[in-house]
């Protein structure tokens, strides 16, 4: 008997800045997600924006959209998979940036592992990796930590452990913020950091106004206004 070959779980980068309709991947992989009839998506929205703008060689009405989020049950994952059981590739988009990368989309990866289905990365933007490059912080030894906590007090406990972890260790840490929470965290980091301490922040990554700057925080408080609400940014430090 036959063995009937499997399909991939393909990994499709989406452009950060969600108004930018430019293809951001290489000639090989747009020619292969042109061809995917199947897709597992953070927001189907986001999605079919980014795919209607790569121009498709088929109606993007004809594809099929399942959504993936931190609530996504297992069961629900393997039935996303089963068109690849079938023979049929399926690509896995986040909202923005890397699939997998701070994003549930990570799960299925994870899930296609165990069941033996071959995943494939293309290349695209993280905002991490690239405030990394361009902050000139460590880049040999870090760490991210996702989101810090909400409540302030247990933010600072947080900001207060991972900046001890840096010296201890001489690694960057990095972390990220919900853009209308931003300001609170950049308050937080200045009150709190030691005067020493570099401190890098990207924002609007990949957008015409974007910023990555690192000064010590003594430097950053001879700032008069600094406006980070409703903006997209990542925070890096590093002791």
């Amino acid at each position: 008997m036959i063995e009937k070959i499997k399909g991939h779980l393909y990994l499709v980068p989406v452009p950060i800045n969600q108004s930018d309709k430019t293809s951001i991947l290489l000639p090989k992989d747009k020619y292969i997600v042109e061809h995917l009839n199947y897709f597992v998506v953070e927001n189907v929205k986001t999605a079919r924006f980014y795919l209607n703008a790569l121009n498709l060689n088929h109606p993007i009405q004809s594809l099929e959209f399942n959504v993936i989020n931190s609530s996504t049950s297992n069961e629900a994952m393997i039935n996303y998979l089963n068109p690849i059981q079938q023979g049929f590739n399926i690509g896995l988009l986040s909202e923005s940036g890397c699939p997998a990368i701070a994003d549930p989309g990570a799960k299925l990866v994870a899930l296609a592992h165990q069941k033996d289905i071959k995943v494939i990365p293309m290349i695209g933007p993280s905002s991490i990796l690239l405030a990394l490059m361009a902050s000139g912080l460590n880049g040999q030894q870090f760490k991210f930590h996702g989101y810090l906590p909400s409540e302030k007090s247990n933010r600072i406990k947080k900001v207060i452990s991972i900046e001890n972890e840096s010296k201890k260790n001489n690694e960057t840490q990095i972390f990220i913020e919900t853009p209308y929470r931003n300001q609170h965290v950049f308050n937080d980091l200045i009150e709190t950091l030691n005067e020493q301490t570099q401190l890098c922040i990207g924002s609007n990554i990949t957008s015409e106004n974007e910023s990555i700057v690192t000064k010590k925080i003594k430097d950053w408080k001879k700032i008069i206004t600094i406006d980070l609400k409703n903006k997209p940014c990542i925070f890096l430090l590093q002791r």
